[in-house]
Parts: C-alpha cells; structure tokens; sequence
C-alpha cells in the first residue's frame, strides 16, 4: 500500500519523468495500484444502503464496474505498461470526484488516504492487547 502511494504522490508532484522506469523494476506495482483504485473507487461509486436507489446511483456504480474492469484487464495483460496509466486514472478521479475541501490540492488528499489506510493496517495487523 504504501508503495503505491508513494507512487501516486511522486506521479502528482513530480510528473512522469519522476517516476520513469519504476513499473519496469517493480512487475507488481501494477496489482498494487490496482488494489488501491479499487479501495479508492469502489466506495464511491457502488450503491449505498445509507441512501435511497436511484437511476443515478446505478450508473454511478455501473460506471465504477466498467473503469476497475478496464483496469484490471489493462494490469493482466500489460503490467509494466498499466502502473502509470492506472496511476493517472487514480489521480484524475481523486482530483474530479472526490475533491476534498480539507485538503484542495490532490497530494493533500491522497496523503489524508494514505494516512488513513496505514491507520487500519496497523489496526489490522496489531497483536492483540499490543499499545497503539
């Protein structure tokens, strides 16, 4: 997870020339972004309980569906080629979608996302009655 934050965030400030080669030395990057797309996107797309269904929701959840399917086909079959496209996706969605208003600039919010997940792996992965 945390390498592919590091990926994103270097990708957003420094552009592509920052992280040249990077999906060269690292075959998995690709699956990692992938998962990361996955936990970004999916629960903003997918239907909620919390609201009423409606036409809108569905194709918010259908257009969800299409953009994790392209994506995991392009990592299957182009995995070195995949790491930065679906980086950019990843990027352009933070920035379009989900625009935080505690944190205007996409780096800002991808690190608040980061932090976050790194708050539950640690939870996760904690020994039981282990200090936090």
């Amino acid at each position: 997870m945390e390498l592919g934050f590091d990926y994103l965030l270097t990708l957003q400030t420094g552009g592509g020339a920052a992280v040249a080669g990077r999906a060269d030395a690292d075959p998995e990057l690709a699956f990692v972004l992938l998962r990361l797309a996955e936990d970004i996107i999916w629960p903003v797309t997918a239907v909620g309980r919390e609201t009423a269904p409606c036409a809108d929701s569905f194709a918010l959840d259908e257009v969800g569906c299409v953009l994790l399917s392209a994506l995991r086909d392009w990592a299957r079959h182009s995995p070195t080629t995949a790491a930065p496209g679906i980086a950019r996706s990843i990027l352009r969605f933070t920035a379009n979608v989900i625009p935080d208003p505690d944190h205007p600039d996409t780096a800002d919010t991808l690190e608040a996302m980061r932090d976050q997940r790194l708050i539950l792996a640690h939870a996760v992965h904690s020994p039981p009655g282990a200090h936090r």
